[in-house]
């Protein structure tokens, strides 16, 4: 199998977030043919089109759309804010979908995974962010839905995922794969 870029995008900045800790479970269980790249999303400016209109774009912007454009397929992990998705990943998939007619990710596949510390495992924000992913092209794999919810009582004291909850997000990382493994060409 040849290699394939896979980028992660996980929608919270900050530090300690769930959302990261869920992505770096979920990445551990993926092939090693997959050469797994964070997209770092929390230092992008705030969109604003005029910027590539002016031909001012900001660095930070070139940098990252050339990452988005070189990745084969993607995963999106994100927490819930106001039952939509956080302003850092919405303006990142903004970013790296302008100029107009330049969407970098289109035509991939990906994968949405929610995560909460409440009872509804972020069911809004998963579902605002595939409407936002539809509209840019992104094939998003359907089953099975991954929705984190409680995420407190799905760590051990040491801070890493119950064996239980283990096996579900390995049981989602082999579904990514083989959705993946669609698209090659």
């Amino acid at each position: 199998m040849s290699q394939l870029n896979i980028g992660v995008v996980v929608g919270s900045a900050r530090r300690d977030a769930f959302s990261k800790k869920a992505a770096e479970e979920l990445v551990s269980y993926l092939p090693e043919s997959y050469q797994v790249k964070f997209l770092k999303i929390e230092q992008l400016e705030l969109f604003n089109q005029d910027y590539d209109d002016d031909g001012t774009t900001p660095e930070s912007w070139k940098t990252f759309r050339e990452e988005v454009k070189g990745m084969d397929a993607y995963i999106f992990v994100t927490p819930e804010y106001n039952r939509s998705i956080p302003p850092v990943l919405k303006n990142a998939l903004d970013i790296a979908s302008r100029p107009y007619g330049q969407n970098c990710w289109s035509g991939k596949p990906g994968a949405v995974v929610s995560v909460s510390p409440g009872a509804t495992g972020a069911f809004g924000a998963n579902h605002h962010l595939r409407q936002v992913l539809t509209f840019l092209n992104i094939y998003t794999m359907q089953q099975p839905e991954v929705y984190l919810s409680n995420v407190g009582d799905l760590l051990d004291d040491n801070g890493n995922f119950i064996e239980g909850t283990k096996g579900f997000i390995k049981s989602a990382a082999e579904a990514y794969t083989d959705w993946v493994s669609k698209f090659k060409r």
